[in-house]
């Protein structure tokens, strides 16, 4: 199938904006969808950013920075831009009941072919797919962050998702110029969320159990395994808010090695949940 126009909805956020601008910069139409104009107007500022730091760093012209935007639309409305899609990809908060209810109002809108892609890290699929009548039609694609600078993407199969939609997950992940693994059982987790997790939560509970220091911790696995940052510096560009709810979904089905520790816990109910509010395990000053 041709896809020419996506929509991303949760596209104000930092991961959608970045899956929006990824999506722009390789030459189809992209709307962002999201609750507020606020929202949008951050997501659509986070872009302007991006692509300007791209242009001073000789990576796209600004020719190229002009052609990507062009291709950017945003919108309140999720009926309407559900509509005019041949592609969905949702990005909004890694809550089942919220992705759930998205999946369902687009499902009454979208054409029977447009497939529907879920960018969860936890979530099962086959239990998105169910809420809509295409359950074939759905896949997980799991993006890293920050989008425009990630290789991977993580393919997720449903029970019921068909060979053709995973193959159109590929085409469109290599049209973006990504690579991609393919999660072959639709398990909590996936491959890359357990893998991190662990490290992540490990990570948390050395610094918690007072043996080294954040900093410390973040080198000795750049160093000593080749981590391109550290896991620490990782969960707060994740969201320390999101790893504590994926850490809590995969200890319920994995047992204890995946209980967050209590630092983790007390920087998320101070507020404190990374770069995107200043302040996690690192100091970054404004929110992002």
């Amino acid at each position: 199938m041709a896809v020419e126009r996506v929509v991303v909805v949760g596209g104000g956020g930092l991961m959608g904006s970045g899956i929006a601008q990824v999506v722009a910069e390789a030459g189809i139409h992209v709307t962002i969808v999201d609750v507020d104009q606020s929202s949008i107007d951050r997501g659509m500022a986070r872009i302007e950013r991006n692509l300007s730091r791209s242009v001073e760093r000789e990576r796209i012209t600004g020719d190229d920075k002009t052609a990507a935007q062009s291709r950017i639309s945003p919108s309140l409305d999720l009926e309407t831009a559900g509509a005019d899609a041949d592609h969905v990809i949702e990005t909004v908060i890694e809550q089942i009941d919220a992705k759930t209810e998205v999946l369902r109002r687009l499902d009454a809108v979208c054409r029977d072919d447009v497939i529907f892609a879920s960018n969860t890290s936890q979530f099962p699929i086959s239990q998105l797919a169910a809420t809509t009548n295409r359950p074939d039609r759905v896949v997980g694609s799991h993006w890293f962050n920050p989008p425009p600078v990630m290789k991977l993407i993580e393919l997720v199969r449903g029970l019921e998702t068909s060979d053709e939609t995973v193959q159109v997950a590929v085409d469109l992940a290599h049209r973006y110029g990504k690579e991609t693994v393919i999660c072959k059982k639709d398990t909590p987790g996936f491959i890359t969320s357990r893998l991190i997790a662990l490290f992540m939560v490990e990570a948390a509970r050395i610094v918690d159990e007072g043996i080294a220091d954040v900093d410390d911790v973040n080198k000795a696995c750049m160093l000593g395994f080749g981590h391109a940052q550290g896991p620490l510096a990782t969960a707060d560009l994740s969201g320390l808010d999101t790893v504590v709810r994926v850490a809590d979904s995969l200890r319920a089905e994995y047992g204890e090695r995946f209980l967050p520790p209590q630092i983790l816990r007390s920087l998320v109910n101070a507020g404190h949940f990374g770069r995107k509010t200043g302040r996690g395990f690192g100091d970054y000053g404004d929110a992002v």
